[in-house]
């Protein structure tokens, strides 16, 4: 039974894929979830993204991590956040990972874990409405 105000688990792949939707209200890029179960005991997912400039990769971790704190679901660790080139945010069986687009290119981490199944994420396409 749940006690008033405690807070419904989300299995981690539904974890890693409201980090994504959160990702993209910021306009990051390049979303990708990797799939890491059967690969690491560390984590289930790695949620990777990036942004243009620092300040967007600011954005984007202070989104991810202000709206799962709203919803009960504050990250167990965060590193980065001084430098801003690379914001990890841990939230045990989720891991995301905010890079600047060019420290991204640097660590290649998709090419370390390429085992994982990779989902990509984008924006879903807005169709127009016929005029009347």
């Amino acid at each position: 039974m749940r006690t008033k105000g405690s807070v419904r688990p989300l299995l981690p792949k539904s974890l890693a894929r409201r980090v994504a939707v959160l990702a993209l209200e910021k306009k990051a890029e390049e979303i990708a979830i990797l799939d890491l179960t059967g690969l690491s005991t560390a984590c289930d997912y790695f949620v990777v993204c990036s942004a243009g400039s620092e300040q967007q990769v600011q954005a984007i971790a202070d989104h991810i991590q202000a709206k799962l704190a709203e919803g009960g679901r504050p990250p167990w660790h965060v590193e980065g956040r001084s430098h801003r080139r690379w914001v990890l945010l841990d939230f045990v069986h989720v891991v995301v990972h905010v890079f600047h687009r060019e420290t991204r290119e640097y660590y290649m981490l998709e090419r370390l874990w390429g085992d994982a199944k990779v989902t990509h994420v984008r924006e879903p396409k807005r169709t127009r409405r016929a005029e009347a």
